[in-house]
């Protein structure tokens, strides 16, 4: 496994997670609350769970291929 790799690939999920999880809180709260709030503690805690397993998932599922 390649750190510079993993490192970056957690980065870019991280961020993609962030975002998607800012707008769907943010949406949310705006539909049925009727304020646009962002639930930061959601959506940081998303956005950590999904940088680390989905590069995992993938890196396990390259290794299982080479073989």
């Amino acid at each position: 496994m390649d750190f510079k790799k993993n490192i970056t690939e957690f980065i870019t999920v991280f961020a993609i997670a962030l975002l998607v999880c800012i707008g769907v809180t943010s949406l949310w709260s705006l539909v049925f609350h009727g304020v646009a709030i962002v639930d930061w503690e959601t959506s940081f805690r998303f956005a950590i769970l999904f940088g680390i397993i989905l590069p995992i998932i993938d890196s396990r599922k390259r290794m299982k291929c080479e073989k």
